[in-house]
């Protein structure tokens, strides 16, 4: 079976090493508890179909009972971790505890630069400025975003972005962009894009007072929808981003960085039908 660096979910990896382990033998969920001090005979199936969770201080024997040990048992409990969480600080906590294991033993993985990617609107937004300000200090091109932003905070997210291959370097401050886009693993993507999206809204409501209306674009509806309605509605919005990114793409003579977000989001609970005698 793969090594347990290239899993995230650990009922995925506990439902492959019994797979693994039935494969070569005779082995039974009723084994598999037994090793792990379980008494029920079904209850790791129970876990690894999502109808149950590995409680905390049941991660040790059930690491033990799979022949884990040293930094594969502290992955193992990291996954939990992450699995059994439902804060996104501690989600992300325990992907880049396991990130690190990783990467100290030489299994490369993305989801720490998604998360530096999307921690602040800084990196993006340079991404976009840097090349079409070839030759310009860190200091100018701080100046000319609209939120503060350090010379010394660009020359680092400049490095960053070089490095993880966002931006090319063509000479002596002059960059131009790569098709590299931000690759990670589907549980550590959504949690850095939440961020993203709480920090752009917050800078889209600050641009309703600091800018005037030939500057900036904002609408929006206030609609009844049913579930067939909200996702042809999501679809539409999704089509749209789409085409908006590809007008800009027709230009080559880009000269400023804006941004533009989508929000569709329920103002109320769903209202049950009553039925009248």
């Amino acid at each position: 079976m793969k090594p347990i660096l290239e899993y995230k979910d650990y009922r995925a990896y506990m439902q492959d090493y019994y797979d693994y382990r039935k494969s070569h033998g005779a082995f039974s969920w009723r084994e598999f508890c037994k090793l792990a001090g379980f008494t029920s005979p079904n209850f790791l199936k129970l876990v690894c179909t999502g109808q149950s969770s590995l409680s905390k201080i049941k991660i040790a024997p059930v690491a033990k009972a799979m022949g884990l040990a040293g930094f594969e048992a502290e992955y193992f409990g990291l996954m939990v971790t992450y699995g059994n969480a439902t804060k996104d600080s501690d989600k992300k906590a325990a992907l880049l505890e396991m990130e690190r294991i990783a990467r100290e033993h030489r299994v490369r993985v993305v989801d720490a630069d998604a998360f530096q990617y999307y921690e602040s609107w800084k990196y993006p937004v340079i991404r976009e400025l840097a090349p079409m300000m070839p030759g310009a200090q860190p200091r100018k091109i701080a100046d000319e975003c609209k939120e503060y932003v350090s010379a010394e905070e660009v020359r680092d997210i400049l490095a960053f972005l070089v490095k993880a291959g966002f931006l090319k370097k063509d000479g002596e401050k002059i960059y131009s962009q790569t098709e590299q886009t931000v690759i990670g693993s589907k549980e550590a993507l959504p949690i850095a894009i939440r961020a993203m999206h709480k920090e752009m809204g917050n800078m889209a409501v600050r641009a309703v007072d600091r800018y005037s209306a030939s500057e900036r674009f904002i609408t929006g509806a206030t609609l009844g929808v049913c579930e067939e309605a909200y996702s042809r509605i999501v679809e539409e919005v999704s089509n749209c981003c789409k085409k908006v990114v590809d007008i800009a793409n027709e230009y080559k003579d880009l000269n400023q960085v804006y941004r533009i977000n989508f929000q569709f989001f329920p103002c109320t609970g769903k209202v049950k039908e009553e039925h009248h005698a």
